[in-house]
Parts: C-alpha cells; sequence; structure tokens
C-alpha cells in the first residue's frame, strides 16, 4: 500500500496533480473536498459538527484502504506547520499507514499566490468544490489562512526520507505528476 500525501495551501494545485497522477498509476485520489462537500450540505466546515463528520469519515476511509488490497492512495491536505494539531493529525495518518506496511510519500506543492489566485477560479477546481464558487469569499479565505498561518515548509522541517518539493508556479499538473511518479517509481 502506498500513501501520498500531497499538501501546500489552498489553491497551489493539490488535487489537480492528483488527479492527474491519478491518471498515470494506480494509485486513488482523495481529495480533501471529498468530505468537505459531502458534509457542508448538512453542517458547514468550520462547525462543530461539520469537523466531527468530516474527520470521521476521512478517518474511516483511511482505514479500510490501509488494509485493503489497493496499489494506493491519494490525500491532499492544507497543513498548517505552525498548529501542533496538524503535525499529530499528519503523523497519525503515516502511522496507521505504515502500521499495515504501507508506504508513505510526501509531496509539497507550492506556488507564487498570484498563481494560487488565478488557479483558484479554475473550472475544474469550481467544478469539484462547489464551496470555493463563491470566488469572493474563497480568495479572502485564501488570503486570511496564508496571513494567519505558515502554509509550506521551511528548509530541512520535513526530515521523511520520501519527500519532495515542487514549486508548480509554472509548470502544469501533468508534469508535477510525472515528477512525483518517477521520483517515488509509482
Amino acid at each position: 500500500m502506498k500513501f501520498v500525501l500531497i499538501f501546500g495551501p489552498q489553491a497551489v494545485g493539490k488535487m489537480t496533480v492528483g488527479q492527474e497522477l491519478e491518471k498515470i498509476t494506480e494509485l486513488k485520489l482523495f481529495h480533501n473536498h471529498m468530505t468537505i462537500e459531502l458534509v457542508n450540505q448538512f453542517f458547514p466546515y468550520g462547525t462543530k459538527e461539520g469537523n466531527r463528520l468530516v474527520s470521521l469519515f476521512r478517518q474511516e476511509i483511511f482505514e479500510e484502504v490501509s488494509k485493503s488490497k489497493l496499489y494506493g492512495l491519494i490525500f491532499t491536505y492544507v497543513w498548517a506547520f505552525d498548529l501542533q494539531s496538524d503535525w499529530d493529525y499528519i503523523d497519525k495518518i503515516c502511522k496507521l499507514f505504515e502500521s499495515n506496511g504501507g508506504i508513505v510519500y510526501f509531496v509539497e506543492l507550492e506556488a507564487e499566490v498570484g498563481k494560487r489566485l488565478e488557479r483558484n477560479k479554475s473550472p475544474n477546481r469550481l467544478e469539484h468544490k462547489p464551496s470555493k464558487r463563491d470566488i469572493e469569499w474563497s480568495e479572502q479565505d485564501l488570503i486570511s489562512t496564508m496571513e494567519k498561518y505558515r502554509l509550506n515548509s521551511v528548509e530541512g522541517e520535513i526530515t521523511r526520507e520520501n519527500y519532495i518539493k515542487i514549486n508548480n508556479t509554472a509548470i502544469g499538473s501533468a508534469e508535477a505528476a510525472y515528477i512525483i511518479k518517477e521520483k517515488f517509481q509509482l
């Protein structure tokens, strides 16, 4: 079992790169908004109920997939490096997959904020993430989250062996996916 964690700030291209990686490997994509959008129909994300359900659904999927015969899973996540709770969450997921014999791969994406604001409006993003269709709100959320949290690692912070950091400001999602596939021999 291979667990590929793609992380980075909002609209950096995590889902789109994950979609491309899914096309060229046997990995299945589980982007973070799959649970957010489901739960958001009942309880807004950020509410106590919404957060609990998103967490519950993700955990159940992780547990079943980690024990399955699937080749692997791609999961996308916005990781706030200055929040210990995010570090703990990532550690918990990784330990789950590793305890079942899985190999974990870290893929960090970074891009200039101007490119991220442009990607925030892309048809693919809006199709798969209905909660982002209010562009004014979504742009404000992107900027305020960036100001509040550190959403990319600093040099040497990620010490895992299977780790790559890609600046995808000037490269497309297919090229980024190919780099990931080659780096980790997926």
